[in-house]
């Protein structure tokens, strides 16, 4: 009986613990119960917050490897003119008709570098360097990267069938594309990787957090009933002492 006193008289309540689903509020609970809980809660909401930013910079790599895949297409196309402007039966004219179409799809390529953004940032005119973001409370974290796809930088700023040319500048242009581009797949699969270890790390702890509120509630349960009855207990012995006091004075005036 005075053990389960000394427990509710120093602030702890069994009714509390219970009515809040096991989860402990007060330090008078059990002081390192509530420490465990809390780190338990700060562990799960920084890798909730940590998904968050993965989520985000999964997204702004897709946003790079979607816009640098219709790159690919436009080099692709400038690479088929170009091999038929190697046609030595061509006239001026017509070569000049195949330059204004590379033109075109040179135009596309720089207006791709220069408008794809993600949240205001460009991703592709050289301007984004690395960009870290933390996936979890404990200083982990991912890096994706902008990459420069302007003309100047896969070197075909300048190029033009109706002069002197070279295919391999378009080839080189194709070579840097697709190294840029499987730089950003590896950045993905990295991004998801920990995109899935946060969510079943958070579900792990969820667990055990769940778990430890039912054991709260089923101890607090059974220091409620042990104690609901001592105090019957101590009320009969009470009402017990009443009586036998009453009955000895009943004798004394018998």
């Amino acid at each position: 009986m005075s053990s389960v006193s000394s427990v509710s008289g120093s602030g702890y309540s069994p009714y509390s613990v219970i009515a809040n689903g096991g989860t402990y509020v007060r330090a008078a609970q059990g002081a390192s119960e509530l420490a465990m809980q809390e780190r338990t809660k700060q562990q799960v909401g920084g890798l909730e917050a940590g998904s968050e930013n993965l989520t985000s910079a999964g997204s702004a790599l897709k946003v790079e490897d979607g816009a640098m895949g219709e790159v690919t297409g436009y080099l692709q196309s400038i690479r088929e003119l170009s091999v038929k402007a190697m046609n030595g039966t061509m006239s001026d004219s017509d070569k000049k008709s195949i330059q204004d179409q590379i033109d075109q799809y040179k135009k596309g390529i720089e207006d791709i570098a220069n408008n794809t953004t993600y949240n205001e940032k460009k991703l592709l005119d050289g301007t984004a360097k690395d960009m870290t973001v933390a996936s979890d409370a404990n200083g982990s974290s991912e890096t994706i990267s902008g990459y420069n796809m302007t003309l100047e930088s896969l070197g075909i700023k300048d190029f033009d069938v109706t002069k002197d040319f070279d295919l391999k500048d378009v080839d080189k242009a194709l070579d840097k594309l697709s190294d840029s581009r499987t730089g950003a797949g590896a950045k993905t699969n990295g991004v998801e990787y920990s995109l899935s270890y946060n969510s079943h790390a958070a579900l792990e702890l969820d667990g055990f957090q769940m778990d430890k509120e039912e054991k709260n509630s089923v101890d607090a349960y059974q220091q409620l009933k042990t104690k609901q009855a001592l105090d019957a207990y101590k009320t009969t012995l009470q009402k017990k002492q009443q009586d036998d006091e009453e009955r000895k004075s009943m004798m004394l005036f018998a």
